[in-house]
C-alpha cells in the first residue's frame, strides 16, 4: 500500500540523513585517533570498531578538547608552566577578569607564581601598553613604604632633599602590582583604601591632591581573613581587594606538572643536563614545602653534583630522598635493591593517590600521572594494587 511506501521511503531517508551526518564525524575520529598526540586506551586499540560508536565519539571529543586546551594554554600563557586540570581552570579566570578594570587579589603559598600571574593578566588587559609597575611590600622598610606609593615631597623627612613620584603616579593609565600585601602597616593600609576607592591621595609632606586612574593587582601569601579577625588587617580594605580573587594550588596539589617543570629548569640551564626516571619519582613524590621555587633550587643543586650530565637520586638533597642515610646515598652500588624498593613504595603511592582523586576511574588517573592507560594498567598489576576495593572506599 502507499501508506507502507511512505514509511518504507522516510526510514531510508532517515538512514540517508544519518548517514551524511555520521560519515564525516566518522571520518574525522577516524583521523584524531591516527595522530601521534592522541592518548589511546588500551581497550580502543583491542576494538577499534566498538558497538557504542556514540559513547566512543564522545570520549574522542573529550580527549580533543583536552589536548587542545592544553595548546592553548601553552601558547596563551608561555610564561606559566602548568597544564593541569587546576591551572588550566586558573587560565580561564586570568582570561575572564584581565579585560576588566577589577581589582584582583592573587592568594597562594611562597614560591607557587603570584607575580607570573599578576604579569599574565596584565599582558592580557586593555593597559597592556601602559605602564606595569611592581613593588613587594616586605622588600621596602616600613618608614620608606609610603613614599614609595605615594612619592614625597623635597624637604618632607630627613633625607628627602628633592621631590620623589610614587609608584602610584609612575603607574597612572596602567597597572600596578603590590606582592605580599598582608605585610603592609596598618597606616599604610588606610592611606592604600583611599587610593581603591577615591583614586586619589597626597603625596608626603604635601598638600596637593594628586588623581591616578590605574589597575590594581595584590598578592598574599598569608590568610587575610584570618588577619582582619585579628586586627592586623583592615576589614574594608580586605573586602575592596577581594573584588576577583584567583587561589594558586601548591606544588603537591598540581603534581602532574613537576615532570613539565623539571624539563622546562633544566632546558634554562648553561650546561646540559638530564635526569632520570627514579630522580623524577623521587621529586615527584616529595610535599615540596617550597613549591615551584624550592623545585627549581634543587634542580640547580643536583646539577652542580652531577659529573656525568644525569641527575640520580643521590645528587637529590637528603629530606627529599625521604631521609636516606647519607652514606647509602655515597654508595650507591650498595643500595640497588633499597632504593628500588623505596622507588616501588612511591610509584604505588602515587598510583593509589591518582586512583582515589579519580574515584576509581583509571582513564582519569592516567591522565593525572601524565602515562598512558596501558601503563598505568601494567603498573597496578605488577603492583598489586586492588582498585575495586579503592572504588568501594569511595563509595563509604
Amino acid at each position: 500500500t502507499w501508506q507502507a511506501t511512505v514509511v518504507i521511503i522516510t526510514y531510508l531517508m532517515s538512514l540517508l540523513i544519518t548517514w551524511l551526518i555520521l560519515e564525516p564525524v566518522s571520518k574525522f575520529i577516524k583521523k584524531a585517533e591516527s595522530l601521534p598526540v592522541y592518548p589511546a586506551s588500551p581497550a580502543e586499540k583491542e576494538n577499534p570498531h566498538p558497538a557504542d560508536a556514540i559513547a566512543h565519539y564522545t570520549r574522542v571529543f573529550d580527549q580533543i578538547t583536552s589536548i587542545l586546551s592544553k595548546v592553548e594554554a601553552k601558547e596563551l600563557f608561555p610564561g606559566i608552566i602548568g597544564q593541569c586540570t587546576l591551572m588550566r581552570g586558573i587560565f580561564a579566570q586570568i582570561l575572564k577578569v584581565a579585560r576588566t578594570d577589577s581589582t584582583v587579589l592573587i592568594s597562594g603559598e611562597s614560591g607557587t607564581g603570584k607575580e607570573l600571574v599578576a604579569s599574565s593578566l596584565f599582558e592580557h588587559s586593555f593597559r597592556r601598553d601602559k605602564p606595569f609597575i611592581k613593588l613587594n611590600c616586605v622588600a621596602i622598610p616600613e618608614g620608606l613604604l609610603e613614599s614609595e606609593l605615594f612619592g614625597h615631597e623635597k624637604g618632607s623627612f630627613t633625607g628627602a632633599t628633592s621631590q620623589k613620584i610614587g609608584k602610584f603616579e609612575m603607574a597612572t593609565g596602567g597597572t600596578i602590582f603590590l606582592d605580599e600585601i598582608g605585610d603592609m602597616p596598618l597606616a599604610t593600609q588606610a592611606k592604600l583604601l583611599r587610593v581603591l576607592q577615591e583614586k586619589e591621595f597626597e603625596r608626603v609632606g604635601g598638600n596637593q591632591t594628586i588623581h591616578v586612574d590605574v589597575r590594581f593587582i595584590a598578592a598574599t601569601n598569608k590568610n587575610l581573613m584570618e588577619m582582619v579577625k585579628q586586627g592586623t588587617f583592615r576589614e574594608d580594605l580586605y573586602y575592596r581587594l577581594n573584588v576577583f580573587s584567583i587561589y594558586l594550588p601548591p606544588l603537591r596539589e598540581r603534581k602532574e606538572d613537576i615532570p613539565l617543570l623539571t624539563e622546562h629548569f633544566l632546558e634554562g640551564m648553561e650546561n646540559p643536563v638530564k635526569l632520570s626516571p627514579q630522580s623524577l619519582q623521587i621529586l615527584t613524590a616529595y610535599s615540596w614545602p617550597g613549591n615551584i621555587r624550592e623545585l627549581q633550587n634543587t634542580l640547580e643543586r643536583a646539577a652542580v653534583l652531577t659529573d656525568t650530565g644525569m641527575i640520580e637520586p643521590q645528587h637529590l638533597a637528603v629530606h627529599i630522598n625521604g631521609d636516606l642515610p647519607a652514606q647509602i646515598l655515597q654508595r650507591p652500588e650498595l643500595t640497588q635493591s633499597s632504593i628500588d624498593k623505596r622507588l616501588e613504595e612511591i610509584e604505588k603511592g602515587l598510583i593509589i593517590e591518582a586512583l582515589t582523586r579519580s574515584g576509581g576511574v583509571q582513564v582519569k588517573a592516567a591522565e593525572i600521572l601524565g602515562i598512558n592507560q596501558r601503563s598505568l594498567w601494567h603498573r597496578i598489576k605488577k603492583l598489586g594494587i586492588d582498585v575495586e576495593t579503592l572504588k568501594s572506599q569511595q563509595k563509604l
